[in-house]
């Protein structure tokens, strides 16, 4: 019998995951809801573009198992869609002694993990791949990649509608009902996007002769998957999930290289991360489109989708500030978080992080980039949730947790959630 599948979110994940489904389930029919007017319009289209070789994750986890699936299953996508992928390679580069115990480690991983062709750099050997990179020594991953992620999803999108499935952009979900017919989702639709044939007009309000849809029911469906993002815990509370982990946004910015001081960055130049953390450091990234990026740091964002310093959603304050979670967080890391914010006030102290492995770097080579807002998911403990976390219940999933290297693993992550959800299609 055919299926009838909703999956929410319309960024590389959902995206992925409703061309899976399309694939492996017969006769199916697939709807992603977006609530934005077009994919890839938040972590997506706002990331550095890094396809992650899997250097960084514990042997064995989500993170390391399926980060490595998934960047030969995206490399394959791209070379077959005609997707620019580049292998410009990457160092991550310690600055002095204190961090080569960490950098060991990280090599260690790599292996662990199956990376291929890592190999630890002297200072010499650094200058020869990053003649502006300087440290006492470096792990080379000449695998690591770029693609433009935003291209990719706009594939994936055109393979769900090829497949006979439905991307609807402009509509939230605002209520699930999982009840014995099905899953029955409640809309707020924005502009005059059309009804899906089985959608029942709620509410409507006329503007100017065009009738704008204010509420929708539709469905049922035979199953739900939500691959919300930065409200995946919001969604999750529509079915009755915990609340624990809580998405806390934090907001990254960049600088860019002014043109004539690119040369300064053949690939990627990162820095040894703090293990404390699950963000990777103020580091330079070059881009397909030739831009290279300094950045990015990590401050508390104000809203979910706060990508400037005066962009308030009072809701999503007050739900970061409430979480018990993050209070603790606060308490522990409130030094750190100090510096984030110094770095956001100040091009010079941004600047300065960067010039400890690039030392020529300058206040003045660099210009005010994008921004983008990562979800952090924080468990009610305090303890920020480093790992992918799944939620299955009966015919709904929720990705809850996908942080980096989410993008480069989307694909690997949609094989890996659709063999839970409809398991006697795929085993």
């Amino acid at each position: 019998m055919a299926e009838r599948i909703a999956v929410i979110g319309g960024g590389i994940l959902g995206l992925a995951v409703a061309r899976r489904l399309g694939r492996v389930v017969p006769g199916s029919t697939v709807t992603v809801f977006e609530k934005e007017h077009d994919v890839a319009q938040h972590q997506t289209g706002r990331n550095s573009g890094v396809v992650h070789a899997g250097l960084y994750y514990k042997p064995g986890s989500l993170k390391a198992t399926l980060c490595r699936r998934g960047v030969g299953l995206l490399r394959e996508y791209c070379e077959a869609r005609g997707i620019r992928y580049e292998e410009c390679g990457k160092v991550v580069v310690a600055v002095d002694d204190s961090e080569l115990g960490r950098l060991d480690d990280i090599a260690q991983r790599a292996t662990a993990n199956g990376v291929p062709d890592t190999r630890m750099l002297d200072a010499t050997e650094l200058r020869t791949i990053e003649p502006h990179a300087r440290g006492v020594a470096a792990l080379h991953s000449p695998t690591t990649a770029i693609v433009d992620y935003p291209a990719v999803a706009r594939a994936l999108r055109a393979d769900i509608l090829d497949a006979g499935g439905a991307v609807r952009t402009g509509a939230e979900v605002i209520g699930v009902d999982d009840g014995p017919a099905g899953v029955r989702l409640r809309l707020r639709v924005r502009g005059s996007a059309p009804v899906a044939p089985n959608g029942n007009h709620h509410t409507a309000a006329v503007d100017g002769g065009t009738v704008r849809v204010v509420s929708e029911s539709v469905g049922p469906f035979d199953r739900l998957i939500s691959c919300a993002g930065l409200h995946s815990d919001e969604v999750a509370a529509l079915t009755g999930e915990d609340s624990s982990p809580r998405i806390i946004p934090f907001r990254g910015d960049y600088w860019l290289l002014r043109p004539d001081r690119r040369d300064l960055v053949r690939g990627l130049i990162y820095p040894v991360p703090d293990p404390r953390y699950p963000f990777l450091g103020i580091h330079l990234t070059k881009r397909v489109d030739g831009e290279i990026l300094v950045g990015p740091n990590a401050v508390l964002a104000t809203a979910r989708e706060g990508y400037t310093v005066g962009t308030v959603d009072r809701g999503d304050l007050r739900q970061t500030l409430s979480w018990p979670g993050f209070q603790k967080m606060a308490k522990t890391h409130w030094r750190t978080g100090a510096k984030e914010i110094l770095r956001t006030a100040s091009r010079r102290a941004f600047v300065a992080e960067a010039r400890r492995y690039v030392p020529e770097l300058r206040t003045a080579d660099v210009v005010r980039g994008p921004a983008g807002v990562r979800a952090q998911a924080v468990a009610r403990d305090g303890s920020l949730v480093d790992d992918f976390v799944l939620a299955v219940r009966g015919r709904v999933v929720h990705v809850r947790n996908a942080p980096s290297p989410g993008a480069t693993a989307s694909l690997a992550i949609a094989e890996h959630i659709v063999a839970d959800a409809v398991p006697e299609r795929t085993s």
